[in-house]
């Protein structure tokens, strides 16, 4: 695949391009969300917790590929630059998308999630677009705007796919690879290349492997300190694709186009905080403070989450929820300051093999648990146990942070 010329647009419009690109992704994702766990409910008669434990595995079957192969895109990006890998991200989506629209049963959704997780770089490769085209001192603004996009994705794809999905659960799937097709037609078109040959850095095994590509987030206290924090961060947001749909559907009695429905608000909300918030929180308050404001909302709003006793009740968590995605741009400016230009596709490489772990850990552990408390052998019933534990590992995430980075580096 020809790698274009580096880009020559100022940092504003190189921004837009790679926003667009993330879009798009979060369109083709989000559509898919509110109808997955409910086909897959479907294969098995209708057995919710059955259904839990399933689709935990596929969420672990993802995160497996995920683990290996985004080190290996990381270090591609670094050496090839980022563009092509962007490119061959979304064509393997689009086929990922197609195989479960035709899927007969639970065998091949499991075919298409792995496909997925090989191919699902883009969002990671998007954060080292961003350290190539920005100044240290506006990348929390920038990352920012990936949450705007990551926002815009789940206040349409959800709904989208809830409709499309109240008409037949086929449907989402098709429309997925649709946006995610013509997601790579964009970028071959429109989007040009953020990594100049001169930064570029030779591909090796060791750099590219889960372990190498870990090694980096050790050869800095502060940067391990929050790589540590990314951790139980991403193990706690499993949660959410884990259970959520099965959790809403279990206690409130939502059907699919309910359940779209409140996830476009949380979409909504969360662009909101991204796009209007974060700039003059950071600017204000400074990152470590951002950082610490975003986890600890975060934790409450999981703890309404899980005592709602009333769907009503259960909105009143999003605002919070929605504050936990200051914590993100924060983090991953703290960190991109500890690496070199050369080494950002490692970096985001490596934030991604962290994802890709707790997602080895995170679907079966929130699925089992709210299967557990969900089923006849519990000693009490909980539904929302597995929020519950989502909520200190996001309490346990601050007091990590506080001690990690210390007032000084604001």
């Amino acid at each position: 695949m020809t790698v274009t010329a580096p880009a020559t647009d100022s940092p504003r419009g190189a921004i837009l391009f790679i926003l667009v690109t993330v879009l798009l992704d979060m369109l083709s994702f989000g559509i898919i969300i509110p109808v997955l766990p409910k086909l897959v409910e479907e294969f098995v008669s209708g057995d919710t917790a059955k259904a839990a434990v399933i689709y935990g595995l596929m969420g672990t079957t993802w995160a497996v590929m995920q683990f290996v192969c985004s080190p290996i895109q990381g270090a591609l990006s670094d050496r090839f630059g980022r563009r092509p890998v962007v490119l061959l991200s979304n064509l393997g989506l689009g086929l990922d998308y197609i195989i479960m629209a035709l899927a007969p049963n639970v065998a091949w959704l499991f075919v298409g999630r792995t496909l997925s997780g090989i191919a699902s770089s883009s969002f990671s490769t998007a954060g080292a677009y961003i350290a190539d085209v920005t100044p240290v001192e506006q990348r929390a603004a920038a990352y920012g705007k990936i949450g705007v996009a990551f926002g815009l994705g789940f206040v349409f794809g959800p709904a989208i796919g809830g409709w499309l999905g109240a008409i037949d659960p086929r449907w989402p799937f098709w429309g997925a690879a649709v946006l995610s097709l013509l997601n790579a037609c964009y970028g071959l078109f429109v989007l040009r290349e953020s990594l100049p040959v001169h930064r570029r850095m030779t591909f090796s095994w060791r750099r590219a492997n889960p372990v190498g590509s870990l090694l980096l987030l050790r050869s800095h206290h502060e940067l391990f300190g929050l790589s540590a924090v990314i951790f139980l961060g991403y193990l706690a947001h499993t949660a959410l694709p884990s259970t959520a749909v099965l959790y809403l559907s279990y206690r409130y009695g939502w059907d699919t186009g309910a359940v779209g429905l409140v996830m476009a608000g949380v979409g909504l909300a969360a662009m909101i905080v991204q796009g209007g918030l974060i700039r003059p929180v950071t600017a204000r308050l400074g990152e470590r403070t951002t950082l610490l404001i975003g986890l600890l909302s975060g934790a409450i709003g999981f703890l309404i989450y899980g005592m709602a006793p009333q769907g009503w009740m259960y909105c009143l968590g999003i605002p919070f929820m929605a504050c936990w995605g200051l914590a993100g741009p924060a983090t991953q400016t703290l960190m991109s300051r500890r690496v070199s230009g050369s080494e950002q596709g490692q970096l985001q490489g490596a934030i991604a093999s962290i994802n890709g772990m707790t997602g080895l850990i995170g679907p079966t552990l929130f699925s089992q648990t709210f299967a557990y408390f969900i089923s006849s052998s519990a000693m009490w019933r909980l539904p929302g146990a597995a929020f519950f534990l989502a909520a200190l590992l996001l309490a346990s995430a601050a007091a990590i942070s506080w001690r990690t980075t210390g007032p000084s580096h604001d």
